[in-house]
Order: structure tokens, then sequence, then C-alpha cells
């Protein structure tokens, strides 16, 4: 089945609909991207008992994305931290809510991991909405991850990388693995993009069918066989 692509400007119409027509909530799709990112994790690491995984999360949505799969990480047996790149007191409402709930479960550090000594970083520092360069603590950390030479597993798509056009920045991270979310973005299938996004996976996040047809997008059930399909070569534009 080909899957379709969408503009970024596609997908944030696609959460507005998800929330204000549909009624599914951003704690709900944030929740279904964090369990399916501990998913992913856990498929390119096998049993995670006694696995190190560090998360390095934005103050964002992402973020939040990449706490809920710390959460769940921790729960089928890994060693988990979270980083936060920024200010907790900067966080949005939702991701502050999950980083309450990692905060008694003593799984975010103040202090800085040492990624090295990661089996597993996962990226969830920036998601679709970047515009420009990454700046300040964002931009630090993805130079730390990528000088790790650890296996790095992006949520949505590679921190640093312009989604519509799949220009990367500077910094960019350099993912082995991209788990992006409900349908790939166009940048995200460029060749230009290849080096940094890595093997593409594609998570749902439970968008109904109906909401792609409001824009003109024909989807088929991408999910039928599991929650996390390869995208590969079979994508077409949207």
């Amino acid at each position: 089945m080909k899957i379709v692509t969408l503009t970024t400007e596609q997908m944030a119409e696609v959460d507005r609909l998800m929330i204000e027509e549909y009624g599914i909530l951003l704690i709900q799709m944030m929740e279904n991207a964090g369990r399916n990112l501990a998913e992913q994790a856990r498929r390119m690491m096998g049993d995670l008992t006694g696995r190190r995984v560090i998360i390095l999360c934005g103050k964002g949505n992402n973020g939040g994305g990449g706490m809920v799969a710390a959460r769940h990480l921790h729960n089928r047996g890994a060693e988990v931290s979270v980083k936060l790149a920024g200010d907790p007191a900067g966080l949005k409402e939702i991701p502050a809510h999950q980083w309450d709930i990692l905060q008694v479960m003593a799984l975010t550090q103040a202090d800085d991991p040492d990624l090295t000594e990661a089996d597993l970083i996962v990226d969830a520092i920036i998601g679709y909405g970047l515009s420009g360069n990454p700046r300040g603590e964002a931009a630090e950390w993805i130079r730390r991850a990528n000088a790790a030479g650890r296996p790095i597993l992006a949520l949505d798509a590679p921190s640093g990388l312009d989604t519509t056009s799949g220009k990367a920045g500077e910094p960019c991270i350099r993912a082995r693995a991209t788990l992006t979310l409900a349908l790939p973005k166009t940048g995200l299938v460029t060749p230009a993009a290849q080096e940094v996004v890595g093997e593409l996976l594609l998570a749902d996040i439970s968008v109904p069918p109906g909401l792609y047809r409001r824009l003109g997008l024909a989807v088929g059930p991408l999910f039928a066989d599991g929650p996390i399909v390869r995208v590969g070569e079979n994508v077409s534009g949207g």
C-alpha cells in the first residue's frame, strides 16, 4: 500500500482537526506517539532488561512524546534517564504534566548524562514545527548526541531537519531510525534527508480516515497489521 506524504502545514491542520473537530486530545495523541516510540526502541534493542536509554527532550509536544516513551520503557525493564534541553519552567501544559510524572518516577536527570554510555539515544528535542537552525540548549544536545557515536532513534523528525524542504539545519540529528507520526512529512522522504533520517518508520496516533478525506487525501488502513510500519519505497505525494 502506498503511503501518502503531508506538508508541514497539512500536519498542523491534522493536529488542529484532531483536537477541535474530533475531540481527540493532545494528551491522547502524545500517549499513542510515546508508546509506539517505546515499542520501536524495543525492536531496535531486543530485550530491554538492563539496557541504558537516554531520552533527550525539548520543551514542546515532541518532548512530551519522549517523556511518555520514557515511562513505558522503564516499565518494561530498561534503565531510562530523561534530560530536558531547557528550563522545566518553560514547558507547555501537557509536556509539563508528563514531566511531573517522570519526576515522581525518578526518571528525570538534572546533571548532564554521559551519552556514550547509552545503548540507545532517543531524540525528542524538536518536532515538525522547526523554523531555522536549532539554537541554545537544543543545538548543544544535538551536537552531543551526534558526537556520542551511539545509535539514535528520532521521534517524528530528526531534530534540526526542515520537514518541508528536507534540508538539514546546523546542527541536525543524524538518526539511525526515525519514527514519524500519522503520515510522513514531505521533507523526510527527500534524497537530501536520507542520511539524517536513517530508516523511516510510521506510527499510528489514531487519526480517523475521514479526517484525511477532508484534506483531500486518500489514506487506506495503513496500520491493519500493527501500529508501526516501515515506509521504505512505499511512498507517494499527497
